[in-house]
């Protein structure tokens, strides 16, 4: 996904192959983007006789899916979010303060 993201035109798998240079297997790079696509993760269109790949969303909405998954599923929301804030250094928790003081402002809480 860091190689879609970081591309600014859709890629071949060829492309994705060339960018990763970790030595994969094309057929390994086409695999994982037919999955990656399955899952609704990357959109692509023909292109000649394959098809181009490029990211469904942007990183950050991609990252807030999978913050959003991890507090929907099993477990403690409470412990999830205890762990996630106890690791933020101290401009990430002002931001993280500063956007929940914006969220309170919009619905009308003090």
């Amino acid at each position: 996904m860091a190689t879609l993201w970081a591309s600014t035109e859709p890629l071949t798998p060829a492309q994705v192959q060339e960018a990763l240079g970790a030595g994969l297997a094309y057929n390994t790079v086409q695999t994982i983007l037919i999955r990656l696509f399955d899952k609704d993760l990357v959109q692509r269109r023909s292109a000649g006789r394959g098809h181009v790949y490029w990211p469904a969303d942007d990183a950050a909405t991609a990252a807030a899916r999978q913050m959003r998954a991890a507090l929907d599923g099993p477990g403690d929301r409470s412990a999830v979010l205890r762990r996630f804030t106890d690791d933020l250094d101290d401009a990430d928790a002002e931001t993280l303060r500063a956007l929940l003081r914006r969220t309170r402002r919009r619905s009308g809480e003090a």
